[in-house]
This record gives structure tokens, C-alpha cells and sequence, in this order.
């Protein structure tokens, strides 16, 4: 991304990975929308998690956020954790628990600072390229999404997505 941004001139660089398929095109609207309206260096999106396997999944990234949508931590363990819940009864809380989606948004100044970055002990220990940007003291905005997407992290993944993106486009 880095060295698009050192060729290409612009306001934004959006990073959409390879295992995020949108399924809609509001899931862009709702990262670069906000981004262009705010003070944000870099930008992602968070969605509510609704499902008890979903928290427990370490590929599906969980999400942080402070008062002010900025992220507090991402990791692959079910954060925040509940200390008081009985074993068997549970951990997943409707409003607390948010799964994060794989794309990003950058300014060329943010940019540029994260590939000088070195990357840290969080980033190594949970292999996850956002917390280089939290350990080095830059914020990263948060936006809620409610847009549908796919996420491949797995074979049987793939086989969800085929099956999902062939019925979509039969409908079609």
C-alpha cells in the first residue's frame, strides 16, 4: 500500500483484503464515507458479533473500541473477556463483542509511517498487522457496518463462499 501511495496521488488508499468479499457495495460507502468526513489518519469497520462460534473463532478478529470508535485492541481471543459468566452458560454479550472486517483506510502520510514501522510484540504474538499501528501510539478509527460480506480464512470457508456467491448470482 505504501508504495502505491508513493506513486499514485490521492486522498485515501483503501486496503480491501483478499479474504473480505463485500457482498455490497455500502460496506466501501461505510468505510470511506466517515473517513472523509473525520480527522482519521487510518479507518477500518467493526460488526456485531451474533454468534457464540464466531467469538470463540481465533480467525475471526475481534474489535476494541473506545467512546469515540477508536480502537482500543484487536485480537483472536474473545475480547472483552467475562470474568463473572458461568462455564456453559456463555460468553457472548449483543453489544459488546464486535468482529473485525478486513479492510482499511489510510492517508499517504499514515502510510508511509507504517512501512517504516518495525513491527512489534503484539503484532507478532497475534499475527495481526493492525496492532504495528496501536503499539507505535497511532489511532485507528472504527466505524459500525452492517453490510453483508464474506469472510474466507479456511477450506470450508471457501466452500461457503462458493456456494453463497453461485446462489447470488443465479439470482441475478
Amino acid at each position: 500500500m505504501a508504495a502505491v501511495a508513493r506513486e499514485i496521488p490521492a486522498d485515501a488508499y483503501v486496503n480491501l483484503q483478499g479474504d473480505e468479499i463485500p457482498l455490497a457495495p455500502g460496506l466501501l460507502e461505510d468505510l470511506i464515507h466517515p473517513f472523509t468526513h473525520s480527522d482519521a489518519e487510518v479507518g477500518t469497520l467493526k460488526q456485531a458479533i451474533t454468534e457464540e462460534r464466531e467469538l470463540l473463532d481465533p480467525n475471526v478478529v475481534k474489535v476494541i473500541t473506545d467512546r469515540n470508535g477508536d480502537a482500543l485492541y484487536f485480537s483472536r481471543s474473545p475480547v472483552p473477556y467475562l470474568r463473572d459468566r458461568n462455564a456453559g452458560r456463555g460468553s457472548l454479550v449483543p453489544g459488546l463483542h464486535w468482529k473485525h472486517l478486513g479492510l482499511y483506510i489510510y492517508t499517504k502520510a499514515a502510510l508511509a509511517r507504517y512501512a517504516e514501522m518495525p513491527s512489534g510484540t503484539l503484532e507478532v504474538t497475534e499475527q495481526l498487522e493492525q496492532l504495528r499501528l496501536l503499539e507505535a501510539g497511532v489511532r485507528i478509527r472504527v466505524w459500525e457496518t452492517k453490510q453483508a460480506s464474506l469472510r474466507v480464512d479456511t477450506p470450508a470457508d471457501l466452500e461457503r463462499a462458493d456456494q453463497i456467491l453461485r446462489r447470488e448470482g443465479a439470482r441475478r
